[in-house]
């Protein structure tokens, strides 16, 4: 266990060390290197929602995936649907540790944002959905969570002629398009519009050296130079890569919980025990409680706790105040979604159960 710590710590330290000589190496021009450092480690968002694989997206698509994301009636329950734990209101997260599903059952972990989910490398927490499309197909069907099948969904759905209708606009090639394929494509079409770009930061990379304020860029500075940024990097600030929580140290039981052994669930190796996809930091000022457990509210002790068991590093309360201020720099402009009005139940939409 400890040669796979050392050598995971390894791998974590590569870039910053890197990105450290290259910072102190050019005093004079502290600004312009910091900048040119960060354009090699992040990306910015674009304006425009990216093409995924497989799933042209179009007009058609997105509106049907919008009115998908937002039925409840595609649960069991009949009272939850996508957004009820990636609510696009709090930043594409609901409001506890760990989200409530079908009976009120507690789910394992915290929810991810949904917002540039787009761009991770992979879905949930451990990675086990390759893309968005697999992600959607998956909360439906789980019994904590929607409680549904592939059936009772597509029941639903040509139970009302404005889906059959919509679908037919969504996948105009196909004979029989309400499919649940199509379904998860749909959704996983109107998820990659939810992209949060023009944030400060995003403005930074892009040239502007007075988007970020003095103490942002010092964060950004203490980001690198600490070790942040060799988990957190790329377009999305993190979501690119696996690590264990506790790299140095572990953390409390109540942060991570044995019984949670992350990615070890996925590939039943041994090296992934307690293995985690690294979080996303874009918009991460917006969606407390942190970490897979949620059982941190603050951003400003998130941070002390990664530095910690993550870089085996104490961070001073002023060093910490800058980081945060940084990370509050990731916060973007969140789309305007106008709720959609829904079809119209009929006498064949399957009713609502609460039956286990």
């Amino acid at each position: 266990m400890r040669k796979i710590a050392v050598r995971e710590l390894s791998r974590a330290g590569r870039l910053s060390v890197v990105a450290s000589a290259i910072l102190v190496s050019s005093a004079a021009g502290a600004n312009e290197d910091l900048m040119r450092v960060a354009k090699r480690i992040f990306e910015p968002i674009p304006s425009a929602a990216p093409a995924v694989r497989d799933n042209p997206i179009t007009h058609e698509k997105v509106t049907l995936g919008k009115s998908l994301f937002f039925d409840s009636r595609l649960s069991a329950s009949g009272v939850i649907s996508c957004n009820t734990c990636h609510n696009l209101g709090t930043g594409g997260v609901d409001a506890g540790p760990r989200s409530i599903g079908h009976r009120w059952q507690l789910g394992s972990r915290r929810a991810p944002t949904v917002y540039n989910a787009v761009f991770n490398v992979a879905q949930f927490w451990d990675g086990r959905a390759a893309d968005l499309k697999a992600q959607a197909a998956g909360p439906v069907q789980a019994s904590v969570e929607m409680n549904a099948t592939p059936d009772h969904v597509l029941k639903t759905l040509n139970s009302m002629t404005d889906y059959v209708v919509m679908f037919s606009k969504a996948f105009p090639n196909e004979v029989a398009p309400v499919t649940f394929e199509n379904f998860a494509k749909a959704i996983e079409a109107f998820e990659a519009t939810l992209i949060t770009p023009a944030a400060p930061f995003d403005q930074y990379l892009e040239g502007d050296e007075y988007a970020l304020s003095d103490q942002q860029k010092t964060g950004l500075k203490l980001f690198i130079e600490k070790g942040c940024s060799s988990c957190h990097n790329g377009i999305n600030v993190g979501g690119q890569d696996y690590f264990r929580f506790g790299i140095v140290k572990r953390p409390a039981e109540g942060l991570l919980p044995k019984e949670d052994k992350g990615r070890f669930a996925v590939t039943k190796d041994l090296g992934d025990e307690y293995v985690f996809r690294s979080a996303p930091l874009r918009n991460v000022a917006l969606r407390p409680p942190y970490f897979h457990s949620g059982q941190v509210w603050s951003l400003k002790q998130a941070v002390g706790v990664m530095s910690e068991v993550q870089l085996g590093a104490k961070l001073s309360d002023e060093e910490t105040d800058e980081i945060v201020a940084f990370l509050n720099s990731l916060t973007g402009q969140l789309p305007k979604i106008e709720y959609p009005i829904l079809p119209t139940r009929t006498i064949a939409t399957p009713k609502p159960s609460l039956d286990k």
